[in-house]
C-alpha cells in the first residue's frame, strides 16, 4: 500500500493506493474509519486491476477543515473532483462501507455514467427523520458549537489497538495494531485519533429518506447489497422499508456474511472480499480495456 495526497476543493485528501495506473476499483470507508484500514480486501483486488481508498475530507489522514461545519452533502462533490483525478476516463466499481455506502449510493445516482458497479457494505439503514424533531436538533447542535469535542488521547499505539479489539473483538492484535495505526497519529507523548473531533458535532439537518430515493432510483450500475448476520444496524429501520429502500435499485442482488457484524471488513475480511470478488467478476469486472493495461 502507498498512500498520495491530491488536493480537490481547498483541502488535501490522503487516497491509499494499491497498484498502478488509474483505479478500477475506489473504496469509501464508514464514519470515523480510514481507508487503510480495507487493506485485507482491497490487496485481493489489487491482482486483477488497481485499487484506491480516500480518506474523507476530516477522517484518516485527509485535511480537516480550517473553521466551519462538516456536513454530508460536501463527501458527493469531494468524491467527484477526485475521482475526476483518479479515474478521469473510465468508470469505477465504486464500494462503501456504512457512511461511504451512503456517499457511494448517492453519487451513482447524481453521475450514473461514472460507476460501473455499486457495493453496499452493511449500509443504508439511516431512519427517516421526524420534522418534528428539528428544534431539538437545532438547540442541541448550538451546544455543541459552544462546547466542541476535544481529540481524544490514548497512552500509545497499543493502547488504542486495545480499544479497537474491545469493540471489534474479531480482531487478532497485528490487526487491532494495523487498524490502530490507520485511525491515530502521535502527538506529543501521546497518541490521538487522526478523525477531527468536530465530526462528533451532530449537525442540525434532518435525514430525509425520499430525497435519497429519488436518487437512488436514477442508478443504472448493478448493486451487490453485503449484509452483517450480526449487524445491529438494520433493526434502525424495519424490513418493510429496508424492502422498500433496496425496491429504488433497478438490479440489485443481497449476500449475507453470517459472522459479522456492521463491520464486515474487520470482522470477517476474508469472506467479504471473496463475496465481493466473485460478484464484481460475475459483472464483468474489470472491463477488458483495464484487464489489457495492467496485463
Amino acid at each position: 500500500m502507498s498512500t498520495q495526497t491530491l488536493q480537490a476543493r481547498g483541502l488535501r485528501f490522503a487516497v491509499h493506493r494499491w497498484g498502478d495506473g488509474a483505479p478500477a476499483l475506489v473504496l469509501l470507508h464508514g464514519w470515523g474509519d480510514s481507508g487503510a484500514s480495507f487493506a485485507p480486501l482491497a490487496e485481493r483486488r489489487a491482482a486483477q486491476a488497481p485499487v484506491a481508498a480516500p480518506d474523507m475530507r476530516g477522517f484518516g489522514g485527509s485535511e480537516h477543515l480550517a473553521s466551519g461545519d462538516y456536513y454530508f452533502s460536501d463527501y458527493i462533490p469531494d468524491l467527484d473532483a477526485l475521482l475526476t483525478q483518479l479515474s478521469p476516463q473510465a468508470p469505477v466499481a465504486l464500494v462503501g462501507h456504512s457512511m461511504g455506502a451512503q456517499i457511494a449510493s448517492l453519487y451513482a445516482g447524481i453521475r450514473p455514467d461514472r460507476v460501473a458497479q455499486l457495493v453496499i457494505l452493511d449500509g443504508l439503514h439511516l431512519p427517516d427523520s421526524d420534522p418534528a424533531d428539528a428544534p431539538k436538533r437545532y438547540r442541541r447542535w448550538l451546544a455543541q458549537l459552544d462546547a466542541p469535542p476535544e481529540a481524544r488521547v490514548y497512552d500509545s499505539f497499543a493502547a488504542l489497538a486495545e480499544r479497537v479489539r474491545h469493540q471489534h473483538p474479531a480482531l487478532d492484535e497485528a490487526a487491532a495494531l494495523r487498524i490502530a495505526h490507520a485511525w491515530g497519529r502521535t502527538e506529543g507523548e501521546g497518541v490521538v485519533l487522526r478523525m477531527d473531533p468536530r465530526h462528533r458535532i451532530r449537525g442540525p439537518l434532518l435525514y430525509r429518506a425520499a430525497e435519497s430515493k429519488a436518487l437512488w432510483r436514477e442508478i443504472s450500475a448493478p448493486t451487490l447489497f453485503v449484509d452483517g448476520a450480526r449487524s445491529p444496524f438494520p433493526e434502525a429501520v424495519d424490513a418493510e422499508e429496508r424492502a422498500a429502500r433496496r425496491a429504488c435499485f433497478a438490479r440489485h442482488e443481497t449476500v449475507t456474511i453470517a459472522d459479522a457484524g456492521h463491520m464486515l471488513h474487520f470482522d470477517a475480511p476474508q469472506a467479504t472480499a471473496e463475496t465481493v470478488e466473485s460478484w464484481l467478476h460475475a459483472q464483468g469486472w474489470p472491463a477488458p480495456e483495464t484487464a489489457a493495461a495492467i496485463g
